[in-house]
């Protein structure tokens, strides 16, 4: 396999970039997606085998099952983020090692109805915040150190649309390949 193909693997649905205009119209639609995640997830993954939630994405690339605790464990920090943001003012969010995350029992587990309960509730909670939302809150920031920048919580909306599609495709990669590649 390429190293561009492998790079195509790794980033399906593109880099996120975040737009020069932020609208009301893109928040919604970025909401929608965050809304709409844990039913895809679950419509995906509920009826897989053991075999085929241990099928990687991509050569060297996480299994299934490790997307989905993945995702539960990045989205939970997220909420976390959005509510330091909104009870402090700019707060620094602590960073976690995802890599070394997906590497911890929970998410070796082949039990995956856990991660995706959470996510169901926890997108939630997640869509609820998200919608009471004013215009001033939007553009209130947090700080992440491993980026050195401030980012507001309109874009970071942006950024978990995108991780959202990203990893759902990642799902769908594994499922079309069986997890199996060319190299």
């Amino acid at each position: 396999m390429t190293p561009e193909a492998l790079e195509q693997i790794k980033f399906p649905v593109g880099k996120f970039t975040k737009p020069d205009l932020l609208t009301a119209s893109q928040i919604q639609n970025w909401t929608s997606t965050i809304r709409s995640f844990p039913e895809a997830v679950a419509t995906l993954t509920r009826p897989l085998s053991r075999t085929e939630l241990n099928w990687q994405y991509r050569p060297g690339g996480w299994t299934i099952k490790q997307v989905v605790h993945h995702c539960a464990d990045s989205h939970m920090n997220s909420l976390m983020r959005f509510k330091l943001a909104l009870t402090e003012e700019s707060p620094t969010i602590r960073p976690y090692h995802e890599d070394r995350w997906a590497e911890l029992s929970d998410s070796l587990d082949d039990e995956i109805n856990n991660a995706l309960d959470l996510l169901n509730g926890l997108h939630g909670k997640w869509v609820k915040l998200i919608s009471a939302l004013s215009s001033a809150d939007l553009q209130r920031t947090f700080v992440h150190p491993e980026h050195g920048q401030s980012f507001t919580l309109a874009e970071t909306i942006g950024t978990y649309d995108w991780h959202c599609r990203h990893h759902l495709t990642h799902i769908q990669l594994a499922l079309v390949h069986k997890g199996s590649f060319d190299l």
